[in-house]
């Protein structure tokens, strides 16, 4: 009872055995008939032949490749495609033979014959046969190229790191594609790279990323971007944490402040990761926000910005103030002094300015001069001034024995002038004689002056009896007649 299931399922693994043996007979049997050449296919001179070598392609993977065989004088033969590196028959004639439901073929008027492979994968490149079943078999090979974007691998790809300030780090990035991809880092922000040699580049070409004694300015995001030219470019975006215990700097240690005047106290503290900050007093009471004290913190990565600021300042508030900064790696303070200005009083002072008046002497007339000044007998008109003192009667008096004086002068240097220059018409080579009148000239012009001069001081004489106003006016005019007068002599 046992014994006949055995028996009869080696009966029916035979029987399968036998009908598998059969179809491949079968099969080798038609594909035997279809390269033999049957009896009325046509003489060897017109046989098919291949017009052009298969192009090569190059695809994306995922894509659809299509290669393609053109075939001269095909007739009765058959076009079979053929996989080399498997010697997989792909096709025969129209009909798919593989199982591979990716494949297809098409053809036109039996002369171009399409093998079409749909949704590409990395594993079906390689070389691809067109063959005719003639005798001997005629065939030709292109090649399919598939192409495949990069990808960064999670690993050993680098993950975001935390570092100590002072050590050294490596940044790995790992990528695949075909072809292989080339490895670039950049810093995000298009920031510069500080290598350890002092060295600061923009990019860095390769899979590891080495940095020597890493400092705070590290820290941040860096890039890892793969490309082949195959798109797309891909990245990974890194950060590199660097650990560092608090730092503070304060620029004024001193600061002064009137009482009533609203006073502002700063730090600068860096650390990372983020520090505990406060402020504390001389008596290290911390100082909490109020209508009194007004605690400030302005956050920018690892760098801190402090502010206390102490409303209407009192004789309370001088002293001591602490800001403190406290993480993990440890802890640090600063101190800023407030002292006391006292307020200052303002005086007024009245500055008097005296002035001066200065004098310019005429300068001295040469004697050539005087020649070319008697030859032009130029009388300037005095009267606007003169009429300043009409008011004055001793005044007019003077003023005309002034003219007449004047007059007489002029009327004796013309006519000294005049009997020079007929004595000069007569004699012009006399020049004893030109010199002569030259020196009469001169003692006329100092007669004349000097009696100016006594006419003005009698009139000064005579004014010192008059009226305080009266004396000032005609002090005035008398000068001024003294100026005109002078003058008149130089010329």
């Amino acid at each position: 009872m046992i014994a006949e299931p055995v028996i009869v399922s080696r009966a029916g693994a035979l029987f399968n055995s036998l009908l598998m043996l059969i179809i491949v007979v079968l099969v080798l049997a038609s594909i035997e008939i279809t390269r033999a050449a049957p009896d009325n296919l046509p003489p060897s001179a017109e046989m098919p032949s291949f017009t052009e070598a298969i192009p090569n392609v190059t695809i994306p993977v995922g894509r659809e490749a299509v290669l393609i065989c053109v075939v001269e004088g095909l007739s009765t033969y058959k076009v079979a495609w053929l996989r080399v590196n498997t010697q997989t028959i792909l096709t025969i004639a129209t009909h798919v033979i593989t199982k591979n439901h990716r494949i297809g073929v098409t053809h036109s008027d039996h002369r171009t014959w399409y093998l079409h492979i749909r949704d590409v994968r990395e594993s079906d490149a390689g070389d691809y046969m067109c063959q005719i079943n003639t005798d001997p078999m005629k065939s030709q090979i292109g090649y399919l190229e598939v192409v495949v974007p990069p990808d960064i691998l999670d690993y050993p790809t680098s993950t975001d790191m935390v570092v100590r300030e002072g050590s050294n780090v490596t940044l790995k990035c790992a990528a695949t594609g075909t072809p292989k991809p080339n490895i670039t880092w950049r810093r995000e922000g298009s920031e510069l790279i500080a290598l350890g040699n002092g060295q600061e580049v923009t990019s860095v070409e390769g899979p590891l990323l080495n940095i020597t004694r890493v400092n705070r300015l590290h820290m941040g995001a860096y890039l890892c971007i793969a490309s082949n030219g195959v798109p797309p470019t891909v990245s990974k975006r890194i950060m590199l944490i660097v650990h560092f215990p608090p730092m503070i700097w304060i620029q004024n240690q001193l600061v002064g402040a009137q009482e009533g005047q609203e006073m502002t106290l700063e730090c600068l503290s860096e650390a990372f990761p983020k520090s505990i900050t406060y402020w504390t007093r001389d008596n290290d009471e911390t100082i909490a926000e109020g209508e009194k004290y007004e605690p400030v913190l302005l956050d920018n990565a690892y760098k801190m910005h402090m502010k206390l600021t102490i409303r209407s300042v009192s004789q309370e508030d001088y002293g001591t103030y602490k800001c403190i900064s406290k993480n993990s790696l440890g802890s640090t303070d600063g101190s800023i002094k407030l002292y006391h200005i006292p307020t200052t009083t303002t005086t007024v002072r009245t500055t008097t300015t005296a002035t001066t008046t200065t004098t310019t002497p005429i300068p001295a007339v040469t004697r050539a001069e005087k020649r070319q000044r008697s030859r032009q007998r130029v009388t300037p008109s005095v009267e606007p001034r003169a009429n300043e003192i009409t008011g004055a009667s001793k005044a007019t008096a003077n003023k005309e024995d002034i003219r007449q004086n004047r007059g007489r002068a002029n009327d004796e240097a013309a006519a000294t002038k005049k009997a020079a220059a007929n004595t000069g018409r007569k004699n012009s080579n006399s020049h004893t004689t030109n010199n002569n009148l030259e020196q009469r000239l001169d003692m006329q012009r100092d007669k004349t002056a000097q009696s100016s001069s006594s006419v003005a001081a009698s009139a000064v004489s005579s004014m010192r009896n008059s009226e305080p106003i009266m004396n000032a006016m005609m002090v005035s005019a008398i000068s001024l007649i003294v100026l005109v007068i002078f003058r008149l002599t130089q010329t």
